[in-house]
C-alpha cells in the first residue's frame, strides 16, 4: 500500500493486525482472482507492487509455473517484512521500492500486477506511466481498486457511525482513500496520461466479506488500517472507545456474528502497445 503521509502508515502493530484481520475478511478472494488473470497471461516474468504482507504474492505462487520470475514490492518494508515472514510456496525476490519510481530496466516485466495499491498512489498517472515503462510490448497492467464505499457494507458503515460520532470533523480515511477512486473516467484517463492505449478493460467483481463477530470486524477496519491513525488524533475519544462504537453499528445492521457482508472490487486491465 502506498501514499504520502498517514494515509500510507502501515507501520507498527498495523501489519500484523492488517495480515490477521484483513486478509481473509477482503482481500483473499479478490487476490486469488487476480492471480487467476495474471496466470491466464502465460507470463514469464511478473513484477507486483504495493504487495503489502503477500496476499496476491502467496496466489500468484500458487498459480503460476515454477519457472516463471514473481518480484514483489511495496514502498513500506514492514508490510514487506511481513510477508518475508510467512513465505510462499516457493521462492519470489522482494524489493523495497516506491511506485512512482521503479527500480527495474525498462521492458523487463511480462505482467505487473497491483491489488489495492493505486488508491494510494499520490500521483497515480506517474504511477502508471512508471508500470508501462517496465512492461515489454504487448505486456499486460492489470490492476484492482475498491468501488464507491456504498458498494461495500462493512467499510461504509464504519465510515457513517465515525461521522455521526465526529459530525464536525468526521474521519474520512475509508471513503477517501481506500474507496477514493473507482470513477471509470478518471481511471481511464490516468492511464491515457500514462501513455496506455485502449482498449481499458473494468470489470465490477462482486463477493461477500465475512467475519467471525461484529466486535471482529470493528476491530480490523479500527486497528488494522491507517483508520487508526486517524482515529488516534481524534479529540475526546481513544481507540477503544471507537472500536466499540463501530462494532455496535455494525452488530446492529448484520448481527453479532458470524456476519456477511457485501464488497464490490474493479478488475481493471490494459496492455501496452
Amino acid at each position: 500500500m502506498e501514499r504520502s503521509g498517514s494515509d500510507a502508515l502501515f507501520a507498527g502493530a498495523i501489519p500484523q493486525l492488517y495480515e490477521r484481520h484483513l486478509v481473509p475478511m477482503l482481500f483473499a478472494h479478490y487476490a486469488d482472482d487476480l492471480a487467476r488473470r495474471v496466470a491466464a497471461l502465460r507470463p514469464s516474468r511478473v513484477l507486483e507492487t504495493a504487495a503489502g504482507t503477500g496476499a496476491v504474492t502467496r496466489a500468484m505462487a500458487l498459480a503460476l509455473p515454477d519457472g516463471v520470475e514473481i518480484v514483489a514490492t511495496d514502498l513500506n518494508q514492514p508490510m514487506l517484512d511481513r510477508a518475508a515472514a510467512i513465505g510462499t510456496a516457493r521462492p519470489v525476490q522482494f524489493v523495497q521500492a516506491d511506485a512512482l519510481s521503479l527500480p527495474f530496466d525498462d521492458a523487463h516485466f511480462d505482467v505487473l500486477a497491483c491489488q489495492f495499491g493505486a488508491m494510494f498512489f499520490p500521483d497515480k498517472a506517474r504511477a502508471f506511466a512508471e508500470a508501462r515503462r517496465v512492461l515489454r510490448p504487448g505486456g499486460s497492467f492489470v490492476f484492482n481498486v475498491w468501488d464507491r464505499i456504498e458498494e461495500n457494507d462493512f467499510a461504509h458503515t464504519v465510515t457513517q457511525a465515525l461521522a455521526r460520532r465526529f459530525p464536525d470533523a468526521p474521519p474520512s480515511f475509508m471513503a477517501r482513500t481506500p474507496h477514493g477512486y473507482f470513477e471509470p473516467h478518471r481511471i481511464r484517463g490516468d492511464l491515457a496520461a500514462a501513455g496506455f492505449d485502449e482498449p481499458v478493460r473494468i470489470e465490477a467483481v462482486d463477493a461477500l466479506s465475512r467475519a467471525a463477530s461484529a466486535h471482529d470486524c470493528a476491530y480490523a477496519y479500527c486497528n488494522g488500517t491507517p483508520l487508526r491513525n486517524e482515529l488516534e488524533g481524534c479529540p475526546g475519544a481513544d481507540l477503544g472507545e471507537l472500536t466499540a462504537l463501530c462494532a455496535r453499528a455494525i452488530a446492529q445492521r448484520f448481527g453479532e456474528g458470524p456476519i456477511e457482508g457485501r464488497i464490490r472490487a474493479l478488475v481493471v486491465s490494459v496492455a501496452r502497445t
